[in-house]
């Protein structure tokens, strides 16, 4: 049976996750991990890395049913176990300039029907072994990059009411229309598009603001920016010195929130799916900073659990504005993937922040960098909170106030 997914795209696909997402570099080395239906998307991506000169392409599979497998026979005690091994070997890795590809494509529902504290013991003990690699991400030590690939399982979720081939093919073209590789020249596209994300950052940074206020909809909030913040968003340079698209797709541009000045209150505009669970309809409330009350229609204790995660957990990590007429949201799917559903509107992000997000932030410390506002945490989850009825104005530092996006459309 010939395969619903277009060959040739995917072949672009994988020469843009080469050429833009990561500009590999001759005698680079490239550490891949991804779930076992995208091995089609690892063949081409590592044909097309050598190709690029790689010194060696190492890919590292997850498997569905082995996950699962731990959820129905393992012992209590493996929940909070994790391959923390692994995650420094990863981490000596990118101290060796390696670079970081993630195909996702990972059934969203998978653990929808496991014990919830199990997942999020797992969860917990998963992230505190990632961190050492996590950080030389989040510090952008490195060229990273992350690619999706239509998987069965994930297809039949957003596709439900079509035949399995049928949900896979129109996944496909969703991906290939939104990581630009379905026209003539993708390397052109992103190109173009990369040029238009710098003017957006570039006029926001030469701004300056110190907060951005949102109003809409069950939405009045504040959310103040870091000291010495700056905007990012498309290509940018890690420290390794290789400029990079670290998201495909990507539409937003992004910077860090400053964790203690963030007050009042938010409505989600789309339903955020976060292991298994679809959380929707979310209602926050931030005090200094501090997510203190959260609700929700559907999934409410699951986000409350992660959220009790680490002290960090109820703080900003992130906030980044996309129009609501980006080729994601113009879509009108759902995709129950936080890559593609981040891209469909402004969101913010709980936990984590990205270091390279500072001024002069590839030379801060992690001290530093907290002592200018920025937030630490073992997770980092985007939720959507833009539409087409929010507003958001710039707040300089006497008070004025500056239209930045209206009508969910930059102003």
């Amino acid at each position: 049976m010939t395969s619903p997914v277009d060959p040739i795209k995917l072949d672009k696909l994988a020469q843009v996750a080469i050429k833009v997402g990561l500009q590999l570099q001759p005698g680079q080395d490239l550490l891949m991990t991804a779930p076992m239906p995208a091995a089609p998307l690892v063949r081409r991506i590592t044909e097309h890395a050598y190709k690029a000169g790689a010194g060696l392409v190492t890919t590292i599979y997850s498997d569905e049913e082995a996950i699962l497998a731990r959820y129905k026979h393992a012992s209590d005690a493996s929940f909070d176990k994790a391959a923390g091994w692994l995650y420094n070997g990863m981490a000596e890795a990118f101290k060796a300039n390696t670079a970081r590809l993630a195909i996702a494509g990972d059934n969203p529902m998978m653990l929808a029907g496991q014990d919830p504290e199990k997942v999020a013991r797992a969860n917990r003990a998963n992230s505190a072994a990632y961190r050492p690699a996590l950080e030389l991400i989040t510090g952008f030590d490195i060229n990273w990059n992350i690619v999706s690939y239509p998987s069965p399982a994930w297809a039949r979720q957003v596709f439900p009411n079509d035949p399995e081939d049928v949900a896979v093919g129109k996944l496909a073209d969703a991906i290939f229309k939104a990581s630009r590789v379905d026209g003539e020249d993708p390397i052109g596209a992103w190109k173009e598009h990369n040029a238009n994300l710098r003017k957006r950052w570039t006029w926001l940074n030469d701004k300056r603001f110190v907060a951005l206020h949102y109003s809409g909809p069950g939405t009045d909030l504040t959310i103040g920016l870091a000291d010495g913040h700056r905007w990012k968003g498309g290509a940018s340079e890690a420290k390794n010195g290789i400029t990079c698209n670290p998201n495909i797709p990507t539409e937003e541009v992004f910077t860090t929130p400053h964790r203690e000045r963030v007050s009042g209150y938010v409505r989600s505009s789309k339903p955020l799916s976060h292991n298994g669970t679809l959380i929707e309809n979310i209602e926050a409330r931030f005090e200094n900073g501090v997510l203190v009350e959260l609700k929700a229609s559907k999934g409410a204790d699951v986000f409350n659990k992660v959220l009790d995660t680490d002290e960090g957990a109820r703080r900003l990590g992130e906030v980044a504005l996309v129009p609501n007429s980006s080729p994601i949201s113009a879509s009108g799917l759902l995709f129950y993937n936080t890559l593609y559903d981040e891209n469909a509107a402004c969101h913010i992000a709980m936990g984590q922040c990205y270091a390279d997000c500072f001024e002069n932030g590839k030379s801060l410390t992690p001290e530093q960098i907290f002592a200018q506002g920025g937030n630490k945490s073992l997770i980092h989850i985007d939720w959507m909170i833009g539409s087409g009825e929010i507003d958001i104005d710039g707040v300089h530092a006497d008070g004025t106030r500056e239209p930045v996006i209206r009508k969910g459309e930059w102003a």
